[in-house]
């Protein structure tokens, strides 16, 4: 029987167990949107992972969603990465960037002088972002014309190929939680009737595009895609995802991607199973639970479910998680109040296995 501490071949890429650190926001990017040496020390300490995947990381100035969000869209944006890699390399994990465009998800305090956040259509979400003037409502977005569609997909591409030459061993594509490639997927948020909206062929255009021409240009096998159907967050409404995720993961398969990671929702096991069935590449779960994912679910993998399990919230307490899983504890209680503050902990600051 496999079991998430056996190591697995991930299209080339070998990794040493089926843990991944799941991608989490963190807010703490340096000047100019730059990695930084806590950012170093936060990954390099996780590197046991079997796979980690960092934070949403902007592939265009537009694309930055929240204050303090890292980017791979400049010069001095992929230097700082190459400490990040070298770092995670040094301790023997591996590492892929994830590439977040936020799309409508932000506001024009967060952006470059003249910029406002775009979508597919011009609509505004429901709620509020943080920024460094307090809180503020979202606004609406521009729609984003079909020149500017495909200028998004070539910004897709050219951070994709800035994280290989900053050291990264491949790149997530963020398809889920109601940033845009979600949006266009999502028929509250795309009210396209041209070809980039529409039907669920439609539906599914652009996020097809960014993944065939970044795996293009990078190679499929340094290729991962994240999605969560049915996600309810950042104001998307999916009643019926199942059609628009089977038909995406459809046109995808052929590509050969290094994975498909799947963000699961309820009652979505089901739809789960059956995209399981569609992507014969490995599948990677972050699983559903009423709290952030246990130490008791990384038994999808044993029983078939998945190939490989992602861990958020308890690998920010757990730094060397993959052995306190496998030990069966003890585990330090993740302290949210910490997540987002200006000091190290909830980076850097938990004791190890050995200390405690």
């Amino acid at each position: 029987m496999t079991t998430a501490f056996d190591p697995i071949d991930l299209s080339g890429t070998p990794l040493a167990n089926r843990i991944v650190m799941a991608p989490m926001t963190r807010s703490r990017a340096g000047d100019g949107g730059t990695a930084t040496e806590l950012t170093a020390a936060y990954y390099a300490q996780r590197a046991s992972a079997g796979l980690v995947i960092t934070e949403g990381v902007q592939p265009s100035a537009v694309g930055q969603g929240y204050p303090s969000t890292p980017g791979l869209h400049s010069p001095e944006q992929v230097a700082s990465w190459r400490k990040v890699t070298d770092a995670v390399h040094a301790e023997g994990g591996r590492i892929f960037a994830q590439i977040m465009h936020a799309g409508r998800i932000g506001h024009p305090v967060l952006l470059p002088d003249g910029l406002v956040p775009v979508g597919p259509s011009p609509v505004k979400a429901a709620g509020q972002v943080y920024t460094a003037e307090g809180p503020k409502e979202f606004v609406e977005p521009h729609e984003l014309t079909d020149a500017e569609i495909r200028q998004t997909v070539a910004d897709f591409v050219s951070a994709s190929r800035n994280a290989i030459e900053a050291g990264f061993d491949g790149v997530e594509l963020h398809g889920a939680n109601g940033y845009l490639i979600h949006q266009f997927l999502a028929p509250n948020t795309n009210l396209r009737t041209d070809e980039w909206g529409g039907s669920e062929t439609g539906r599914i255009r652009f996020a097809v595009e960014v993944v065939t021409a970044v795996a293009a240009e990078i190679g499929a096998a340094r290729t991962g895609l994240r999605i969560s159907p049915g996600n309810p967050y950042n104001d998307i409404d999916e009643p019926a995802p199942d059609a628009v995720y089977t038909a995406l993961v459809q046109e995808i398969e052929p590509l050969g991607l290094a994975y498909l990671h799947i963000l699961e929702q309820v009652p979505i096991r089901e739809l789960t199973l059956q995209l399981r069935k569609t992507f014969t590449g490995a599948v990677l779960i972050n699983v559903h639970s009423e709290g952030p994912t246990g130490p008791e679910h990384h038994t999808v993998i044993d029983d078939g479910i998945a190939d490989l399990i992602s861990y958020g919230v308890l690998f920010l307490a757990n730094p060397d998680l993959p052995a306190r899983l496998k030990a069966g504890g003890p585990f330090n209680a993740p302290d949210p109040s910490t997540f987002f503050g200006g000091d190290a902990r909830g980076y850097t600051d938990y004791p190890a296995l050995d200390a405690v």
